[in-house]
């Protein structure tokens, strides 16, 4: 939750600024002030004594020293004749090299980063000189800027940013958390680098400034394995300047490593893993993402088993178009007041305005149902069990994040229409046994399958069923994948009739069931640690990687035919696996390299090994090494993959035990959720959507003031309220007169 808006200034801090230019109140017509409110999104603008530098702000208007965590900033606004437009916002005491900046930013080629005339900045971004700020990217509507901002003002040090709002007479000040949230809403996604302080940046040149800046979430970097430009330009240093770096390096670092630790700042941790894995590169649209080879291929093994599975169950691949008309979006009121403020509509065709606009699949029950009237006749063309693969646009607003929640993403759907209730049901739970599997089989996650209430079920269905997952550092849950019975609603919009066995008419009964690919994310949450991904070997794109240990007295050329005949056992074992025989990088490298992208094992080869027959065998998931002889390494590694993938999920399913507790009192309630609990608790029934709401606003109430906090961002993706998961399928006992923990009545299930 984002704290309350700040206080004014105290007297202490503005004492010694000169006459205010402007009156705070005369501020309420500025531009960005009227964008701030309009987003709903909490902010204070002062005024203050003219201030054109950052050293006259920090001079002139001194922030109060009880809030040392506040900051003001300092704007650059450059320009490159080749590469465009870039805003840079820091601290005050950052120190800006420009070359170096454009080597983090991955520029190709000739960089020379000038700053930009007044007349550019004035069309650009609506300000003169000494006015610009990080918020006046709202009036760059071509996208033609691009905003890098100081990785320093985005720490958890820093609670308030003060910038100039397109003038420089005046400051508005953010937290780091409402920033992100107007960058967000005016459709610019920053890139974010770690700019040192003044005096601290030793070398203006060369790799091991580059290396510097190197591995940095969001921003796209160059790669580590991309070769270097014969002229310098961007991607890799060249070789000479890289062989620098690794003797100032520590033994073993990759110069790529990750900043973050994952129990210090969850969510910086997350972004560095899957950027520097090479899961996800960030692109120029908020909330929409590259899925780059890595984490395509675990979506395709996904996707491999699960085709497997539906087609045992006589489920049908099909595909149907991206757009839906707004007659068809519109004819299930319950179903599309659910997706309405997330639908993204097609309004323009070239230069002409469409009649009527298109709807971009939110999903597909009601581009899919027109069809199902026209095929099903007959009780023989029941049961009609079609599943299809593609992409989905919602429009999220709450804050994107890559895999987990993003304005487009993948998925599978399966759509199946019945002659009976019970068949539909069968369908439903057969659909969730095959999440559960891919959570638990495939991803070695542990999920609670349940049912969920009348409040939190799908729209416009009849009865809702989940599998919800545990993510340990945020002590949250979340919902894995759900597989719904439509009953007979959709049926009735869309005249999906068919005659039975009498000649009569009926209704087909429906089942709607889908996956995404928010499940790699719950992945990487469960199961990554501080040096990057652990992959669960049944998913990972490769299972087994060799590194060879090749010195002046043992050259690839001598070792690399050992390690060529290690692959071609491994392989002939069924592994994946890869020699990985660049020369251009150390052992240790490489060692940092495939234990950050997650291989289950890592085979290491070393001239003893080669005059022994044998290697030594790394599991990354436990950090055990043994030695093993070659005419038994391939069969060994390919046993050791269930073991690994066995204990992972006991070491997930051990975690999550742990965090799941029982509570029959209210008073127990929120100080156990506190303690990033799972809470089972007694309940009257899914149907009291009244009793849920109650829950959620005193839950809310309580842990704001546990905490000491006034309120929240009802922006957030997250909150603090509590809200029902699910009524799982394997329910404890009830004792006779158990009554609900929230509304005293009598309890018919857990919760």
């Amino acid at each position: 939750p984002s704290p309350a808006p700040p206080s004014r200034m105290s007297e202490e801090a503005t004492e010694g600024i000169a006459a205010m230019s402007v009156s705070d109140s005369d501020l309420s017509s500025n531009p960005i002030v009227v964008k701030l409110d309009d987003l709903g999104i909490p902010h204070r603008t002062y005024s203050h004594v003219p201030c054109v530098t950052a050293e006259e702000l920090v001079t002139n208007v001194p922030l109060d020293p009880a809030t040392t965590n506040e900051t003001h900033t300092k704007n650059l606004f450059l320009k490159d004749k080749k590469h465009g437009l870039f805003l840079l916002t820091v601290k005050p005491d950052a120190e800006v090299n420009t070359k170096a900046v454009g080597k983090a930013l991955g520029l190709e080629g000739k960089v020379n980063l000038r700053l930009a005339t007044e007349e550019l900045l004035n069309e650009t971004l609506g300000c003169a000189k000494g006015c610009v700020g990080p918020l006046a990217v709202m009036n760059d509507t071509e996208k033609k800027v691009t905003l890098v901002l100081d990785e320093r003002l985005l720490s958890s040090d820093v609670t308030k940013i003060h910038s100039h709002p397109l003038r420089n007479d005046a400051s508005t000040v953010l937290t780091p958390a409402d920033l992100r949230a107007f960058l967000d809403k005016v459709g610019v996604e920053p890139t974010v680098l770690p700019f040192p302080r003044q005096g601290e940046e030793k070398e203006e040149e060369g790799a091991a400034n580059a290396a510097k800046w190197d591995g940095k979430a969001p921003a796209n970097r160059p790669h580590a394995d991309k070769p270097a430009k014969k002229g310098g330009g961007g991607g890799q240093p060249q070789q000479k300047k890289d062989n620098k770096d690794r003797k100032t390096a520590k033994k073993g670092e990759t110069l790529l490593a990750l900043r973050w630790k994952k129990s210090e700042n969850f969510a910086m941790w997350y972004s560095d893993v899957i950027v520097l894995s090479e899961m996800i590169s960030y692109y120029d649209i908020s909330g929409c993402y590259i899925l780059r080879p890595w984490s395509y291929k675990i979506w395709e093994y996904i996707q491999d088993w699960f085709n497997v599975k539906i087609k045992e169950l006589d489920v049908e691949n099909a595909y149907f178009p991206l757009f839906v008309s707004q007659d068809r979006l519109e004819k299930e009121k319950d179903h599309v007041e659910g997706f309405a403020p997330e639908v993204a509509w097609v309004t323009k065709s070239g230069d002409g305005t469409l009649a009527k606009p298109i709807a971009v699949r939110p999903t597909s029950e009601t581009i899919m149902y027109p069809a199902f009237s026209d095929w099903i006749k007959s009780h023989r063309d029941l049961p009609l069990k079609l599943n299809q693969w593609s992409n989905v646009v919602r429009w999220e607003f709450k804050d994107p994040t890559p895999f987990l929640r993003s304005r487009e993403f993948l998925w599978q759907e399966g759509h199946t229409a019945h002659a009976s209730y019970d068949d539909a049901n069968v369908m439903v739970r057969q659909a969730l046994e095959l999440y559960r599997g891919v959570y638990e089989d495939l991803l070695a996650v542990p999920v609670i399958p349940g049912y969920k209430t009348e409040k939190e079920k799908f729209a416009g269905g009849y009865q809702t069923t989940t599998v919800e997952a545990y993510i340990p550092m945020s002590g949250r849950a979340i919902q894995g994948a759900t597989s719904h019975n439509l009953g007979q609603n959709f049926g009735k919009m869309f005249d999906i009739k068919y005659q039975d066995e009498k000649g009569e008419s009926q209704i087909a009964w429906q089942t709607s069931w889908g996956l995404t690919t928010r499940t790699i994310g719950v992945m990487i949450m469960v199961h990554g640690d501080d040096s990057g991904l652990v992959l669960p070997p049944a998913i990972a794109p490769l299972q087994a990687v060799i590194v060879p240990i090749v010195s002046k007295k043992c050259t690839m050329e001598q070792l690399g035919p050992y390690c060529d005949k290690i692959l071609a056992s491994l392989k002939a074992a069924g592994l994946r696996a890869k020699f990985d025989d660049r020369e251009m990088y150390n052992p240790g490298w490489k060692y940092n390299h495939w234990e950050q992208k997650g291989v289950p094992v890592r085979i290491e080869v070393g001239p003893r090994d080669m005059e022994g027959e044998q290697a030594r065998v790394v599991v990354r998931h436990s950090g055990e090494k043994a030695d093993y002889k070659l005419d038994v390494l391939a069969d060994t590694v390919k046993g050791m993959m269930d073991g690994i993938q066995a204990a992972m999920f006991a070491k997930a399913k051990a975690t999550r035990d742990e965090h799941v507790t029982k509570v029959t009192k209210w008073e127990e309630f929120v100080p156990e959720l506190e303690k990033n609990n799972l809470v089972l608790t007694p309940w009257c029934g899914g149907e009291h959507k009244d009793w849920e709401e109650w829950v959620k606003d005193k839950s809310r109430e309580e842990s704001l003031a546990a905490r000491g906090e006034e309120g929240e961002d009802e922006r957030a993706a997250t909150s603090v309220a509590a809200k029902t998961l699910c009524i799982p399928f394997d329910q404890p006992e009830l004792p006779e007169g158990t009554k609900c923990f929230a509304s005293g009545l009598e309890a018919k299930c857990w919760v």
